[in-house]
């Protein structure tokens, strides 16, 4: 998973693999406000729904068919989500609705600051209600709790933002709604997280992460470049990262058929990287004896190696050629050939290098 941004305008999370579901926030004239971007499995952008906090449904009420129109219209996300900020905007100014907290707002949370000490905090906007908070974990990484505080704190729980693999669900009361506890729930959160991150670490410092590009401490999946054209992807469990993770390999038929039939024992005593290279016989390239460019191979259809957020995942079976593709660029090039035919979700064909056979599944 990764943050999109765009300059304070809005940030947001996707919260499941599949990049359907969104959450996060939107700046409307200084403060910040939740919403959630839905969409329907296999469904197009223009079928998303939106949810958002009540105060910003109040400014955006009467005009939900415009917001629909303009879901409709808009290229990508960020596009409509600039698109909302300019609507939400307009009517916070028409309808006064940008108010201050009261001055005991300010001194309660002045209070809380310096308990907190403000060599811990970050960020904080000129109206006091964005902070984020700096924690550094036992590895000696940095993490960020961002902190989103109503005008009726410390009684209303706040808003919390974190990049984390796991959901961050806070304990909140108004006796106890203090920012040292909160912080101090993060803390230990990051606690338990210890032994996840130290395994990760290991991984993308001593082989080729393929994927994610540049991952951020909330993903938990990698895919770790093996040569000729072949990955392993992993998806470790943050909350027992120790035991053997979800594995996929990826690659033409001819290299990865003989890994598979090597895996052996899982050890939980060793590491994830050790056990990896003993149950698949392998040693990953890393980037002490190789360099990252030798794996990134452009796609021999569209000649380029990231196509959107896909990678060449599909090589030519055979060994004389091993060409990769985007899954994508393939299944268009076969689908548009006459010779090419189609069973259910998979086309058979021809490789465009070598014409020798080659399948592809249609993209999801």
């Amino acid at each position: 998973m990764s943050l999109m941004q765009s300059d304070d305008n809005f940030y947001l999370i996707p919260q499941n693999n599949e990049r359907t579901c969104f959450e996060g926030f939107i700046n409307v004239h200084g403060q910040e406000h939740q919403f959630q971007i839905s969409l329907p499995p296999g469904g197009t952008f223009s079928q998303a729904s939106v949810q958002c906090d009540l105060s910003l449904q109040q400014m955006l009420q009467g005009y939900e068919a415009v917001i629909e129109k303009r879901l409709q219209q808009s290229q990508d996300l960020a596009t409509f989500l600039l698109e909302l900020k300019t609507i939400a905007e307009s009517q916070a100014q028409k309808m006064h609705l940008i108010m201050l907290p009261p001055p005991s707002y300010y001194k309660q949370l002045l209070t809380e600051i310096e308990e907190l000490d403000w060599k811990n905090v970050s960020y904080v906007d000129t109206s006091l209600q964005q902070l984020h908070l700096r924690a550094m974990d036992q590895g000696g990484r940095e993490h960020i709790l961002k902190i989103h505080i109503s005008s009726e704190h410390p009684v209303e729980r706040p808003i919390c933002t974190v990049d984390l693999p796991i959901p961050f669900n806070i304990s909140w009361s108004s006796q106890t709604g203090m920012l040292q506890f909160l912080y101090k729930q993060f803390q230990n959160m990051l606690e338990t997280l210890q032994d996840f991150w130290n395994q990760l670490d290991e991984i993308d410092s001593k082989t080729w992460i393929l994927e994610p590009e540049n991952p951020i401490r909330g993903a938990s999946k990698r895919r770790i470049a093996l040569g000729n054209n072949s990955s392993v992807q992993i998806q470790v469990d943050p909350k027992n990262p120790r035991l053997p993770p979800e594995c996929k390999l990826l690659g033409a038929d001819h290299v990865i058929n003989p890994l598979n039939s090597r895996i052996g024992e899982w050890n939980p005593e060793d590491s994830i990287l050790n056990n990896l290279e003993r149950v698949l016989n392998v040693q990953f390239p890393s980037p002490a004896n190789s360099k990252k460019e030798d794996f990134n191979m452009e796609c021999g259809i569209c000649y380029a190696y990231r196509l959107e957020m896909e990678i060449p995942d599909k090589a030519c079976d055979d060994q004389r050629c091993g060409q990769p593709f985007h899954q994508t660029c393939l299944y268009e090039w076969l689908r548009a050939l006459p010779s090419s035919r189609q069973s259910f979700n998979t086309i058979f064909g021809e490789c465009p290098y070598c014409n020798k056979p080659i399948t592809v599944k249609m993209p999801s």
